[in-house]
């Protein structure tokens, strides 16, 4: 049974084991495998959105709903993070710096689909654009490898491939436009 206090204190565990990825992984991909039970402790998404369950200069955890059909630009973390899924999919492009010029663009460099049960690690360079590809919300724990909340990042204009700084205000305003759509029924 997921319990979300313990979930904590093994990731933080977890963190003073190891600082990379990989004992966190462990402790995710046993959380999502039981995904009806998170879903039980943490309650079914009802609007796309991220709630913080756990923040500290270390070590940050999400719960975090992506709205149907949703699509996030490409953006990076500059931390490890640590995703699974416990209802539904997300998709994710990857993207890589382009040599060439300024060394401010990107492009295409793979793709992963993660669904329900699936535990997936992003490395701390990794650039990547996030969709979900359903018409009903996906619920994720996110846990990133320092705090989320207070590194500088950067996101690339889906359109140009430019990079600017990270602009979370911008970010909001997508959970936003998803939760109306999803509230008229779009």
């Amino acid at each position: 049974m997921f319990d979300l206090d313990r979930f904590i204190t093994d990731c933080r565990d977890a963190i003073a084991e190891d600082s990379s990825h990989k004992a966190v992984r462990e402790v995710v991909a046993r959380a999502v495998a039981d995904h009806a039970s998170v879903i039980r402790a943490l309650g079914e998404p009802t609007k796309a959105g991220l709630v913080a369950l756990y923040r500290s200069p270390d070590l940050t955890i999400l719960n975090l709903a992506w709205g149907p059909y949703m699509t996030l630009q490409p953006h990076d973390h500059r931390m490890w993070a640590c995703i699974g899924i416990y209802g539904g999919r997300e998709d994710n492009i990857f993207w890589r710096r382009i040599a060439e010029g300024d060394g401010h663009h990107i492009e295409a460099a793979g793709a992963k689909a993660i669904g329900t049960g699936d535990c997936t690690v992003l490395g701390k360079d990794i650039i990547h654009s996030v969709t979900n590809p359903i018409p009903r919300l996906t619920g994720a724990l996110h846990v990133y490898g320092g705090d989320f909340f207070a590194a500088h990042r950067s996101e690339w204009d889906p359109e140009t491939l430019d990079e600017r700084p990270y602009d979370s205000a911008n970010v909001i305003k997508r959970f936003e436009e998803s939760n109306a759509m999803l509230s008229s029924g779009h």
